[in-house]
């Protein structure tokens, strides 16, 4: 069956693509056997969600199917298998296999840290693209626990694989820690040969290990300064007097009375390029993209992206460069709107990835948790300076980063274009006012106010 239409960019104007569809719902329907839901091949669904065939039709033209789906295995098509002859010397012992992909994302991370990665010239050989902290576990030890299989004769996981596996469900279930050290030691009850960590703080060595940590910034209660860089040392707030500390009768450790919590953007962005099918997905908007000049498909054909390019053609210039909005607003944390408390967290979403994958909440990045228990308000700006540090030094310095799609290293730079905000929110984060005369920012000195 010709399969052509698949890479069809015109979705919603192409006839030929509207036949092609109908006649693989057709198929699908017949497969079915009278049911009215089928697996959505869509490039967001990827055949794990089981919808309604009007719905997989509409997803099928809004985000277009699945490019790497090539047998239609669930929707009628015979799956070919591939002929394996028997005496084949290169075969592969089953014990090697594990699923997950575990191998081809420890080799990107070798290439990336390795200190003899390729070099383009942008920077030096002898730094390694993704730094390493010395307390986590190292690389050698990542990869012995990603090729050790969970127990003896297992072929489906490593250590790593499950250990991950059953974090991700953490996340995804709302697990409390207690509830998870209650699973291990069931686990370890019912299978004691297996390599099974003995506690939630364990599990969670592996992602230090991969660098995914936070660092805690002492702040003014009445949200003046940071105790950081030239207040370090200070023990009250040189504007307000007010202590660094809370009050404390037993003489046990010190508390501060605010802190802000910091994720820090570099090793971030460049663990997106470490992933190969990532990364190519992170030049997606200059290298992939349908460019039309009478359709906004993307960011990338709005006003202000085209005008920022031809601003900066040197930032336009390579395709990994990434561009960012910034999202903020409160919310109460302890789902109970009689108790007044607004948290503020700051996300950055990169906008260099396709529609259908920019807004998920897998790449949404939290660079800020702005503390309670009032708004910050104007004071934001005390808040964001962590950020706006790093991106001041990625705009005009970079950072060396390895790209697994191109097997280069490139220097990678960052510009901030929007931010995303309710209209109050965006007078903290802007500066501008959002009451009175001239309150809004598209009028201006126009606005027609009483």
């Amino acid at each position: 069956m010709d399969k052509s239409w698949m890479s069809e960019g015109d979705r919603l104007l192409s006839p030929v693509y509207a036949e092609r569809v109908k006649n693989f719902l057709t198929m699908a329907r017949t497969h079915s056997i009278g049911s009215d839901r089928i697996w959505c091949p869509c490039r967001l669904c990827c055949n794990n969600l089981f919808l309604p065939i009007f719905e997989v039709e509409s997803h099928l033209f809004i985000k277009g199917i699945d490019p790497n789906y090539t047998q239609w295995i669930f929707h009628g098509e015979e799956e070919t298998l591939p002929i394996i002859d028997d005496d084949d010397d290169s075969e592969v012992e089953s014990g090697d296999v594990y699923i997950d992909d575990m191998d081809r994302m420890f080799d990107d991370i070798r290439a990336a840290t390795c200190e003899d990665a390729p070099d383009d010239n942008t920077t030096s050989p002898t730094h390694s693209a993704i730094p390493q902290s010395s307390p986590n576990p190292t690389f050698d030890q990542l990869l012995e626990d990603a090729s050790r299989p969970l127990f003896d004769g297992c072929t489906k996981f490593s250590k790593l694989s499950f250990v991950v596996k059953l974090l991700h469900i953490k996340t995804l279930g709302g697990w409390s820690i207690k509830s998870f050290d209650m699973l291990l030691n069931l686990l370890r009850s019912a299978f004691p040969n297996a390599e099974l960590p003995q506690s939630y703080e364990e599990a969670r060595t592996l992602e230090r290990g991969l660098g995914f940590t936070s660092h805690k910034i002492h702040a003014c209660p009445n949200d003046c300064i940071f105790f950081w860089k030239e207040n370090a040392n200070l023990n009250e707030c040189p504007i307000c007097k007010a202590s660094r500390w809370m009050p404390n009768t037993h003489g046990s450790r010190v508390i501060p009375q605010k802190v802000l919590r910091h994720f820090p953007l570099k090793p971030r962005l460049q663990r997106l390029f470490v992933s190969s099918k990532i990364a190519g997905d992170m030049r997606w908007h200059k290298e992939q993209r349908v460019t039309d000049d009478t359709s906004m498909r993307h960011p990338a054909d709005s006003e202000s992206w085209k005008t920022f390019d031809q601003a900066h053609p040197r930032f336009a210039r390579d395709a990994g460069n990434v561009r960012l909005s910034l999202a903020s607003d409160g919310f109460n944390p302890f789902n109970n709107l009689a108790k007044p408390y607004s948290i503020w967290p700051v996300i950055l979403v990169p906008y260099n990835l396709p529609s259908w994958l920019c807004m998920k909440d897998m790449f949404f990045m939290t660079s800020l948790t702005i503390p309670g228990p009032k708004s910050p308000g104007n004071d934001i700006d005390v808040y964001l300076q962590p950020l706006i540090d790093e991106l001041l030094e990625l705009w005009e310095h970079g950072v060396p980063t390895y790209d697994a799609s191109t097997k280069e290293m490139f220097m990678l730079h960052v510009a901030l274009l929007w931010t995303i905000s309710d209209f109050p929110a965006y007078g903290n984060l802007s500066g501008w006012s959002t009451k009175g005369k001239m309150t809004c920012p598209s009028c201006n000195a126009q606005t027609d106010s009483n």
